[in-house]
């Protein structure tokens, strides 16, 4: 019984810790995916704002404070510190996660890209150095 009972704690808790979690993404197939983005954003050493902001250093960042980017006040009010969950729910549906925003973006929402575009992005620090790992 004793076992029984361990094992079933053992099975619970590893659901409940995959529950609500992205899996990790490959970053090497997000810099694929990061050609949909290279349009207006870039990433990586010596970027620089183009339509959109750089994304060096996105991963705790708060939404709408890079200096030198001009940011819409519905981006900056949004309230969103970056990290992959929001990410991901914002890339799916740019405007319907910060209406008034002014990214005109279709979206990705199959999770596979949208985990690599994660883990390609918030590999870089705010210099767009690949962190250390």
């Amino acid at each position: 019984m004793k076992t029984f009972a361990i094992s079933a704690l053992t099975v619970l808790g590893m659901t409940l810790a995959s529950v609500g979690t992205s899996s990790a993404g490959d970053a090497e197939a997000g810099k694929a995916t990061f050609n949909k983005c290279m349009a207006c954003h870039a990433v990586g050493e010596g970027a620089k704002n183009k339509a959109g902001p750089e994304l060096n250093g996105l991963d705790g960042r708060k939404a709408g404070t890079l200096e030198g980017y001009a940011y819409s006040d519905a981006m900056k009010a949004s309230g969103i510190t970056w990290n992959q969950a929001e990410f991901e729910e914002y890339i799916k549906n740019p405007k319907a996660k910060v209406p008034g925003v002014k990214m005109v973006f279709a979206g990705i929402t199959k999770q596979s890209e949208l985990d690599n575009l994660w883990a390609y992005v918030s590999q870089f620090d705010k210099d767009g150095k690949v962190k250390a790992k």
